[in-house]
């Protein structure tokens, strides 16, 4: 068959990777903050690189336009939902869609979000992808949370999630299949802690993969930098054959009384090519960019002239199969209850733990210690009428 009969050569571009820094959020009108910052840096950024070759895709980090409120006060799960996050499409999306269209890109972007077409006083930590027209073309949910993230997950209301989308591929990691830049899959930061994220995006037919950001200390080890992050972004390229894009978030101003800004991220955002080699790297994330060119025409070739390193081509697949047929993490957790706070959901990591050391996945060790927990307590909805108080006083100021 004439592959060239079916779709158009792909022409390379540049995609940019964006650190902003960001300012915490006490409700939804304070994210006009943050976009007024990530408009400068897309217009400093676009016009500096696009001297080079077309920027196609211009990608912001996690956090971004929120900050990391609820997960910081560890914010009771409804409040959030109805005060600080976002609906996709929505006012942010259409003030994101004004970029794309001015700059002729791709915006890939990443912000906690309702989903009520699943479930009322839900949110999800959902990436989404507007095209240069300025119209969302792509939506989906982070999968795999960290232990101090409250968001909702589509395995959190797993019965109602099948039931509207199904248990396919699509209904867990879509592909936006586009013919101008290649097909783009989204996750985002732990999701790309399990192999078996970006495995399934390129199962999928994805080519170029947004994760964005990590906190400290995952950034942080060995040299030049870059940590456990950049290992795993460089495995998952290798092991996939697709390009990972990886900007980290910028530092954070948890809230407008503070003078300095605090950098959880660390820095180290980096793009890395469909071989695992990093094409662009940067050690700052205050307001600053990685780029790279993406030859979507080069991958695709490598990926169909090669009998060696394009590994999914010979993947046996029955091997793995019972690997999963025991369930570790419990599925519909917050189908008939709020998602509960940090120091609640501990018991639930450690329960997963127990689980593993009886099934003889863990061997237990010789000295039992504690291990880690939360070591601040959950806010509630009055504490936090008090703490908003920061933020009009900021504002005073």
């Amino acid at each position: 068959m004439n592959s060239s009969a079916e779709h158009r050569p792909v022409a390379p571009y540049i995609a940019i990777g964006l650190s902003s820094v960001v300012y915490g959020i006490s409700c939804r009108e304070d994210i006009k903050t943050n976009l007024e910052t990530i408009e400068d840096c897309i217009q400093g950024a676009v016009e500096t690189v696009n001297i080079n070759m077309p920027v196609k895709i211009v990608a912001l980090p996690e956090g971004a336009l929120t900050g990391f409120t609820d997960e910081i006060f560890d914010l009771p799960h409804t409040l959030a939902a109805r005060e600080l996050f976002i609906d996709v499409p929505g006012t942010e999306t259409e003030r994101l869609g004004e970029l794309a269209r001015r700059y002729e890109t791709y915006i890939i972007a990443q912000c906690k979000a309702r989903w009520p077409e699943v479930m009322d006083n839900r949110f999800f930590n959902t990436l989404f992808v507007i095209d240069p027209g300025g119209s969302v073309v792509h939506k989906a949910a982070k999968n795999h949370l960290w232990c101090r993230e409250r968001s909702c997950t589509p395995h959190d209301v797993y019965d109602r999630w099948v039931e509207i989308y199904g248990d396919d591929l699509d209904a867990f990691y879509p592909v936006l299949k586009t013919e101008d830049i290649g097909n783009i899959g989204t996750i985002c930061c732990s999701d790309g802690e399990y192999p078996e994220a970006v495995r399934a995006l390129a199962f999928n037919g994805a080519e170029v993969v947004y994760r964005p950001s990590e906190a400290m200390p995952m950034t942080g080890s060995g040299y030049p930098g870059g940590g456990s992050w950049m290992i795993q972004n460089r495995g998952h390229a290798e092991f996939n054959a697709v390009y990972m894009l990886c900007p980290n978030v910028g530092p954070v101003f948890v809230h407008p009384g503070m003078k300095h800004p605090f950098n959880v991220g660390g820095g180290s955002s980096h793009i890395v090519d469909y071989r695992g080699e990093v094409m662009s790297y940067s050690a700052s994330n205050y307001n600053t960019i990685v780029s790279a060119v993406i030859d979507i025409e080069a991958l695709r070739q490598f990926r169909v002239m090669n009998l060696n390193s394009n590994w999914t081509k010979d993947l046996r697949t029955e091997l793995f199969q019972r690997m999963y047929e025991q369930p570790i993490h419990p599925k519909n957790l917050w189908m008939h209850q709020d998602p509960q706070h940090h120091d609640e959901v501990d018991q639930i990591y450690r329960d997963n733990i127990q689980r593993l050391l009886e099934r003889g996945t863990y061997t237990p060790p010789y000295h039992s210690y504690p291990g880690a927990k939360c070591q601040s307590p959950p806010m509630s909805e009055a504490e936090w009428n008090e703490t908003r108080k920061l933020w009009v006083e900021g504002q005073g100021e």
